[in-house]
């Protein structure tokens, strides 16, 4: 299997948790085109193979983060 694959990563995992699944199952070399952050979730580009050799082509181009946020809320974060 060679080629790019769009996984929507859910909260809670990193980046590199969803590259790890990945290579284990394919055992091919596996990356992404960029990282989010462990509590974000969203589209994260994954790399297989030879579609590896894309990365130089996608990595450097502009994204677009949209974001919510709700004021007020308390989190384990807050001070």
């Amino acid at each position: 299997m060679d080629g790019i694959i769009v996984i929507n990563k859910p909260k809670g995992c990193t980046s590199h948790d969803i590259v790890y699944k990945i290579k284990k199952i394919t055992k091919k070399k596996v990356g992404h085109t960029g990282t989010l952050d462990p509590l974000a979730q969203g589209v994260l580009p994954i790399l297989i193979g030879k579609g590896t050799l894309l990365s130089k082509y996608l990595i450097n181009h502009d994204k677009t983060y949209e974001t919510k946020i709700q004021l007020g809320k308390r989190t384990r974060f807050s001070r």
